[in-house]
């Protein structure tokens, strides 16, 4: 299970390693070409000396121009010695499979992204023997995918932007838009990735956010995340069977849902929705929530 945003911002290339050279693309308009097949590599570069060197994703990418080595390392904060390693890594994977390696760093902050995005320059000032320029995905160029369709067409760039975008007032569309997109695609990978993006999400009020929209979802029970969470609900008292449990959680979540997005819900509505046992009734009404404009519009054509 991944448990941290730093696992979760490259292994998202493991999952979908395509996402990476659309994202190059796309997001930085590097023209890389399509690639035919894509393997993942062993990501330890120690040498026989104990001094331990490993990078975080590591893919071989075999194009119709050549095979590249994509190099990924998630960075939460300024680091000149991860700076000083980026030349080792690219030197030591050049030399050990001779093709071109590529260094793609992603990080969450704007002010990391530009401490990475300077080019690395070693030797003499205008006669450099070695020059490294990273390329970097990050808040300033991974786009904002807040709508439904754009992230239904493409669901693996919109959990890579509600990772990097997950904060703020613009979080509930970005996170409302991916919990429709991932009902799209099949539930093992949905799952994984509903965990991603939880790992990545710093804010509290965004992370029980979506928390709250996976709640409705059935495959995301079957998730270790959920047992995570059924397990924080253990903690705080709430110890009764599954089912209920789940039935509860679904009150809540349908009524926190309303609340967040600034609709008044009325007694009549919470005492409607907290008196209903009815799992896929609760599960419907929690859909509904999120594109309500009035809490009366939960109980349409009823």
């Amino acid at each position: 299970m991944v448990g941290s945003s730093h696992e979760a911002l490259h292994r998202i290339f493991q999952k979908d390693p395509e996402l990476l050279t659309r994202a190059l693309q796309r997001v930085l308009h590097v023209p890389f070409p399509r690639p035919t097949e894509i393997a993942a590599l062993n990501v330890d570069l120690t040498e026989i000396e104990p001094v331990e060197r490993r990078v975080d994703t590591l893919l071989r990418a075999e194009t119709d121009e050549g095979t590249y080595l994509l190099v990924v390392e998630s960075q939460g904060k300024a680091d000149e010695r991860k700076r000083g390693s980026w030349p080792y890594y690219l030197s030591y994977l050049y030399e050990k499979y001779r093709c071109e390696p590529v260094l793609i760093v992603i990080t969450q902050s704007s002010s990391t992204a530009k401490w990475a995005s300077r080019p690395i320059r070693l030797g003499f000032p205008g006669w450099h023997s070695l020059s490294v320029r990273p390329l970097v995905l990050g808040p300033d160029n991974v786009p904002v995918i807040a709508d439904e369709k754009q992230a239904e067409a493409d669901p693996t760039l919109a959990v890579l932007s509600a990772m990097t975008h997950g904060r703020g007032p613009g979080a509930m569309a970005i996170l409302e838009s991916l919990a429709s997109a991932l009902r799209t695609i099949d539930s093992d990978s949905a799952a994984v990735f509903a965990q991603f993006v939880d790992s990545c999400l710093v804010d509290p009020q965004a992370k029980q956010m979506w928390r709250d929209l996976m709640t409705a979802v059935q495959y995301f029970w079957r998730h270790p995340l959920a047992e995570q969470v059924r397990e924080e609900g253990r903690e705080e008292g709430l110890q009764r069977g599954l089912e209920q449990g789940r039935i509860q959680k679904q009150q809540e979540m349908t009524l926190r849902v309303l609340e967040w997005r600034g609709i008044p819900v009325p007694d009549a509505v919470r005492e409607r929705v907290m008196a209903c046992e009815d799992l896929d009734q609760l599960e419907l009404w929690a859909q509904r929530a999120v594109h309500a404009t009035d809490a009366a519009e939960l109980f349409a054509d009823e």
